[in-house]
């Protein structure tokens, strides 16, 4: 074992700090061990000083501006949060000095990774940043390693807890959207204000990542299109496990047949034979297609102080052993931008659910709307008869072109005989 530790400096001490600074204290010997030489805090930042963490002989420091231009560390572990502000100050303040950084901050790579890359190559530092997606799934070491032999043409997966929580609750318990995302967020699953979450934005820069690994492109949160959650209710819940699907929160990003990129996140019909279907909770799951290996399948807690320190000290234990590379798998000069496919180019299976007045002519409207954009009918579902009240008819219809999809919905949303916007879900057949 080498006599020089790796002097770690920590800013930000809330869960996933504290967390961290947890595991490096009652792991010290097994990483000690593995890494050949000792992981030791050195210094630690936050508001004031937390009770409860054995910060013994830590420097410590209120302002993690201080902490990360004045300390004495080799390795600087950002975990505020937010794409700017004070994170990101102290992120360029560690790089300008040399020093390495392990972030858990989605948002600041999403937004700032590409500049931070090429600060992190000028001065001979390494950026690592496992835990800024999936929480505990080691899926940035897959994409930047596992898989470096691959190319890699799809990355999709159940990205958020909390949305997967909140659809989960919902098949579970037949409870509607508002009723399940109180409880969310009275159990602490979700935030006061669930925006981030729920608009499928926290899904999107973690997306945005992915793609940048997946397909050696600089990394754009601007190239995602994003759908979040609010409108599904228990009725779609219902039929979609009818129809032998359940609802997820996907973010996914491939290649198209132009070469161009599709980076979406939107709520989805999962098929129940595949693994997605079944992730339940505050799970997250994450899915690649390379030429090689085929389908691989990564599962695991999202989110937490246990799991998240995991996939910190997970970069430190690369950096305290020499196993480092480029940010995202090439020097930034060779990541490749491509272009992204417009909206509404796309393919995909459909499930619509209107609400309708039962009168005749209704389904002789709807089907022509359907037919002049060449949009071919699966199944329909309607339960019973009431004369002119106002009842749920769901159909599914074969893979089509979004933009005809996007137009027939439009057409049906304009008759009279519809009460209310048609919901338009994608079917995922996987």
């Amino acid at each position: 074992m080498t006599s020089s530790p790796l002097k770690i400096a920590i800013a930000g001490l809330g869960t996933v700090g504290g967390g961290t600074v947890e595991l490096l204290t009652e792991q010290a010997d097994l990483l000690a061990g593995r890494a050949g030489r000792r992981l030791e805090i050195v210094a630690a930042s936050a508001l004031e000083r937390p009770s409860g963490l054995e910060l013994e002989g830590v420097q410590f420091f209120t302002d993690a501006r201080v902490l990360a231009r004045e300390a004495d560390y080799d390795v600087l572990v950002e975990l505020i949060g937010g794409a700017s502000g004070v994170a990101l100050d102290v992120v360029r303040a560690a790089l300008e000095r040399g020093k390495s950084v392990v972030t858990a901050n989605k948002a600041m790579i999403a937004h700032h990774g590409v500049e931070l890359a090429r600060m992190a190559e000028q001065t001979g530092a390494n950026i690592g940043f496992e835990a800024s997606v999936g929480g505990g799934i080691p899926i940035i070491k897959s994409l930047r390693e596992g898989l470096s032999g691959n190319h890699v043409t799809k990355v999709m997966g159940i990205l958020n807890g909390t949305c997967n929580f909140i659809l989960s609750t919902m098949q579970d318990t037949g409870r509607d959207f508002a009723d399940v995302l109180a409880e969310a967020q009275a159990l602490g699953y979700a935030e006061a204000d669930p925006t981030f979450d729920i608009d499928g934005i926290d899904t999107a820069h973690k997306l945005a990542i992915l793609a940048s690994l997946a397909f050696a492109m600089p990394v754009s949160i601007d190239a995602v299109t994003c759908e979040g959650i609010r409108h599904v209710s228990a009725l779609d819940i219902r039929y979609a496990q009818e129809l032998g699907y359940r609802i997820k929160l996907l973010g996914v990003a491939n290649i198209n047949g132009e070469m161009a990129v599709e980076c979406r996140v939107y709520p989805a019909m999962v098929p129940l034979n595949f693994p997605l279907a079944h992730v339940e909770g505050p799970f997250n799951a994450i899915v690649t297609e390379g030429d090689f290996v085929g389908r691989t399948v990564l599962e695991g807690r999202g989110a937490g102080a246990r799991p998240t320190a995991s996939a910190v000290v997970a970069d430190l234990m690369d950096l305290a052993t020499g196993r480092v590379g480029p940010t995202f798998g090439v020097p930034v000069d060779r990541l490749e931008p491509r272009p992204t496919a417009p909206r509404g180019t796309g393919r995909s299976a459909w499930y619509i659910r209107l609400m309708v007045k039962d009168e005749p002519g209704v389904f002789a409207d709807i089907a022509a709307a359907l037919r002049d954009e060449k949009v071919s009918m699966e199944q329909i579902i309607q339960r019973g008869r009431a004369p002119n009240q106002t009842v749920p008819v769901v159909m599914t219809v074969h893979e089509t072109d979004e933009a005809a999809m996007l137009r027939a919905v439009a057409r049906i949303n304009g008759l009279s005989s519809v009460a209310e916007p048609p919901r338009l879900i994608r079917i995922e057949n996987l």
